[in-house]
């Protein structure tokens, strides 16, 4: 699919995006451990996340959908898969349920589609493999599809090098199948949903700030947890885009019932010390923060991101597109995560800015933009969505078209609905 951007307009428009993408995933994964029936409400119907949902059915759930709510009846046990469990393009699903069926009776392979089979698993299998998991690949067990056989696992005490919710995530679903308590340390708090959703269903957890480190000891399982109730608020990562749309034509996005959740709006913060006029309305406190966010537009500045790397480093691609814009040079620091994700989103970022006409220095672990005025260009986005989607709002100044644009249904299905309130594009499925 090729996305051609033909330009866009001021605006002052109301965005309600899909539901979060990480808390949809949870949903679907945590349920098994759960004692009867979870009750799920604006789960996100993506490709990605429908693909955790199949994998749940596959390991014994049964799964019913009315169209609004998704119940999920846990089995009593999970069950071997007849078939290969296929994550499609989604490193959550297959890293979250490979540190789940670490610890269950079994064995299960996981898979995905050739850009999932590309990136590296070694990140989780071998801290999975370091605790008695079984877990095999190709290139050394590095790549999928991975080959899981499951059983008792023993407790730990892991250090992490790099602060990734998902390597934690898989290491806590292990620890709760592990015969003693375990601790997980990361060099700073990652994004915190898993702790935040299995304490809330009965899970032992406690989270620890020590030595400037963030550490969490988990307990075993001593019963099952109690079945998930929840409401999935809406992504703010998703919304991201559009409070960048908003930035740099000096408009207004109104970005309706996200999660409001310190470890998620880190982005809209570097945002605000661009300069954008950025106001955060709290309506619930429940599982998460939840509420509105109201972005205006104007003349944006030059800022550096170093800090709190783990908690935007989704929304770095579209944050580069205001630095393009912005006064002076942005850079960004302690980003080399970015090179492990759907595609290499720095030099994917630095070659489409490039492109762009934009001054742009790629290094290790970040890059460096020096803002100016964007021109249109042909951009390869390497099936990632994120690139798609951050380099279709740069659009919105200069046009753009992009190439390998069919990614953004896997992520986000209703980013071309919106988009159409903002922008003038076409689609040309004859890639």
């Amino acid at each position: 699919m090729i996305l051609t951007v033909v330009g866009g307009r001021k605006f002052e428009e109301e965005f309600i995006v899909d539901a979060d993408k990480s808390i949809s995933h949870r949903c679907a994964i945590f349920s098994l451990l759960t004692n009867g029936k979870n009750t799920i409400k604006n789960y996100l119907r993506a490709e990605d996340t429908m693909n955790s949902l199949e994998i749940a059915k596959a390991l014994g759930a049964k799964v019913e959908d009315d169209g609004e709510t998704i119940t999920i009846q846990a089995p009593k046990t999970l069950q071997e898969a007849e078939d290969v469990l296929y994550c499609g393009n989604s490193g959550t699903t297959i890293r979250i349920y490979m540190g789940l069926l670490a610890g269950i009776d079994g064995f299960f392979v996981l898979t995905g589609d050739q850009y999932l089979r590309r990136r590296p698993m070694k990140r989780v299998a071998e801290p999975l493999r370091s605790i008695g998991a079984k877990i095999d690949g190709r290139k050394n067990g590095d790549l999928a599809p991975l080959a899981v056989r499951g059983g008792k696992l023993k407790s730990f005490n892991y250090v992490s090098k790099i602060a990734s919710a998902q390597v934690k995530s898989a290491m806590i679903l292990a620890a709760l199948n592990a015969d003693k308590p375990s601790y997980y340390e990361e060099p700073m708090l990652s994004r915190d949903h898993t702790e935040r959703m299995l304490k809330g269903m009965g899970a032992k957890l406690e989270c620890i700030m020590e030595n400037g480190k963030w550490k969490v000891k988990i307990y075993p399982l001593e019963k099952k947890l109690e079945p998930l109730n929840i409401e999935v608020p809406n992504d703010p990562s998703s919304a991201f885009f559009f409070a960048v749309a908003a930035a740099i034509t000096d408009s207004t996005a109104i970005i309706k019932n996200v999660t409001l959740n310190p470890t998620r709006i880190e982005a809209y913060k570097a945002l605000e010390r661009m300069g954008a006029d950025i106001e955060y309305v709290l309506k619930e406190d429940k599982y998460e923060p939840i509420g509105d966010i109201i972005v205006k537009g104007a003349k944006l500045s030059a800022i550096e991101v170093s800090d709190n790397i783990p908690w935007l480093i989704d929304e770095l691609p579209a944050l580069a597109m205001a630095m393009a814009v912005a006064e002076g040079k942005s850079v960004v620091k302690n980003a080399k995560e970015l090179r492990v994700k759907e595609s290499d989103r720095i030099s994917t970022v630095i070659n489409g800015l490039k492109a762009c006409g934009i001054e742009a220095k790629e290094f290790e672990d970040g890059y460096e933009i020096t803002g100016g005025i964007p021109k249109k260009a042909k951009i390869d986005s390497h099936g990632d969505h994120r690139i798609a989607m951050s380099f279709a709002v740069l659009g919105l100044l200069c046009g753009m078209e992009i190439e390998k644009a069919e990614s953004i249904n896997t992520s986000f299905p209703n980013f071309f609905k919106l988009f159409e309130k903002i922008a003038d594009f076409k689609v040309n499925d004859d890639n």
